[in-house]
């Protein structure tokens, strides 16, 4: 990872900014904008702590040499496995997340949920209130610059452009993770610090757009 890390930086030359916002030791949520596949990866690469994503379990399971490398890519990246689809599987998905958290790791989390296919930032999701009230954790907001450019959504291989991410100041919020008005200012101001960082356009509906 070290050696990807070092590679990355000398091809792409990245822009970083407030990386101190990220505590060196215990857990913290890491909240992202999304615009592209590459996010998890540019996160990944970006950040002296290993950072921890939900990936779909199909990932883990293929078969013949691109089924392994798919594999070997995801593992290698703290990628952990989970199940999508319905609601407990929603659940579940926390409940592993928290799991992550209570070994002082760092997880990274999309509040939009899925990719902004126009460039929109949309409404933020309350799983990531849920998560930082009932672990007691801060959430970093992060904003990505460019990676939609990066690699477009369709577009199997990365292209040259140089992109930015910015890390704000930790978010610590109040209130019981039960209560659904306190869930949702926490996500709003994590959503409004993303959306100051990056420059994006807000869109008051949440992402409902189809991943490709």
């Amino acid at each position: 990872m070290i050696l990807l890390r070092l590679l990355f930086r000398l091809v792409f030359r990245p822009r970083v900014h407030g990386r101190e916002h990220l505590p060196r030791t215990g857990p913290v949520i890491l909240a992202s904008n999304h615009l592209s596949f590459i996010d998890s990866v540019v996160l990944q690469l970006v950040t002296r702590r290993q950072v921890r994503f939900l990936a779909k379990a199909e990932y883990f399971h293929g078969t013949g040499l691109k089924g392994r490398l798919v594999r070997w890519f995801f593992t290698a990246t703290g990628a952990v496995p989970v199940e999508r689809g319905a609601h407990r599987a929603a659940q579940d998905a926390l409940e592993t997340a928290l799991g992550v958290l209570a070994k002082g790791q760092v997880f990274g989390i999309y509040p939009e949920g899925t990719r902004s296919l126009d460039g929109r930032l949309y409404r933020g999701r309350t799983g990531v209130a849920w998560l930082a009230l009932t672990a007691g954790v801060p959430v970093v907001p992060v904003a990505l610059t460019g990676t939609d450019r990066l690699q477009p959504v369709g577009r199997r291989l990365p292209r040259w452009h140089r992109i930015t991410v910015t890390f704000g100041p930790p978010i610590r919020g109040t209130g019981q993770p039960q209560s659904g008005p306190a869930r949702r200012v926490v996500t709003d101001e994590v959503m409004r610090a993303i959306g100051t960082m990056s420059g994006q356009e807000t869109a008051p509906e949440f992402n409902a757009a189809p991943l490709t």
